[in-house]
């Protein structure tokens, strides 16, 4: 049975960690004692997170990254074990996408989706693998979507990139265990999160997109990532929404097929108009979101259920 350190003992590294659900992650893990490492594209991001987590005597340092490039995932780890001595838990939470028709999504602009939240996971778990097998325990984390357990119209890439990480960490999950290695591999899969992701992300049908409603908060999702640091678990999904939509979908795909239907494109759109041409950070770092929470406060509700993750094997 893999045992792992308290947090307060712990170095972790946090990939994506300018915004969202990454920042609310390290600034959490900072305050409970752990020396955090934390990685993005946006260095301004990464700078006024350092600078809170050190005000509230907290100890960080930032590297950035681009996670479709191996060695600058890499550099992550090593930076961790260069400035802390070792890596105990690493949490990789970088994403984009891209809102639009299948149709009108360009060959470069899927595979981007891909090299940033498949391969760029994968590459995590490589940079960081041989550093938790010489502590000799250890977790790894990974913030997949309820969307790897079913996919959403207008987000085929990010949907089918969501579903190649939950069959990439089985796979891995199964050698680790065959081997007796006491690495935990975890799944986080959030439902929809009131993250800046929505302001990042390119749009291509004519309005600010939106996932849809509900939301909850990204302190929810902080939450399953600070449990499974600590304690060894194999998924957890994030919100009462995300795990009725697993339900359904185990029971009835085509149900769901025809639920999306009637709610799932204008569900994601807003009234407000935004450019196909308007920044975003699919290619590369967008400012003015380096913050946790998105616009979507006023549509967040609270979870009830989470208790049946901590319960569950």
């Amino acid at each position: 049975m893999t045992k792992l350190k308290p947090i307060a003992q712990q170095v972790v590294a946090i990939v994506g960690a300018s915004s969202g659900i990454g920042r609310e992650t390290a600034l959490r893990f900072a305050a409970k004692g752990a020396k955090v490492v934390v990685a993005a594209r946006s260095e301004p991001g990464l700078i006024s997170l350092v600078e809170e987590i050190k005000a509230a005597k907290g100890e960080a340092t930032y590297i950035l990254a681009d996670v479709s490039e191996f060695q600058q995932v890499k550099a992550i780890a090593d930076k961790a074990v260069a400035t802390y001595g070792r890596l105990d838990t690493w949490v990789h939470a970088a994403a984009t996408g891209i809102l639009a028709p299948f149709e009108q999504i360009t060959p470069e602009e899927f595979k981007r989706v891909i090299d940033v939240v498949l391969m760029g996971q994968v590459y995590g778990a490589m940079a960081a693998l041989p550093y938790l097998k010489q502590e000799g325990r250890g977790a790894l984390i990974h913030i997949s979507s309820v969307e790897g357990r079913r996919s959403l119209p207008l987000q085929s890439p990010y949907s089918s990139a969501k579903h190649g990480l939950e069959g990439f960490l089985e796979s891995l999950r199964v050698e680790l265990q065959h081997e007796n290695i006491p690495i935990s591999v975890t799944s986080i899969l959030p439902a929809v999160i009131n993250t800046p992701y929505y302001n990042k992300v390119k749009t291509k049908l004519g309005v600010k997109p939106t996932g849809i409603p509900p939301y909850y908060q990204p302190s929810l999702v902080a939450d399953a990532i600070l449990y499974a640091a600590e304690h060894p678990t194999r998924d957890y999904i994030v919100g009462d929404v995300g795990r009725v939509l697993d339900l359904l979908q185990r029971l009835s795909p085509s149900l769901v097929d025809t639920l999306l239907v009637l709610v799932g494109f204008q569900g994601q759109r807003t009234k407000e108009v935004k450019s196909e041409d308007a920044p975003n950070n699919v290619f590369a770092p967008i400012t003015g979101y380096d913050k946790v929470e998105g616009d979507f406060r006023h549509w967040t509700i609270p979870s009830f259920t989470e208790w049946l993750e901590k319960i569950l094997p």
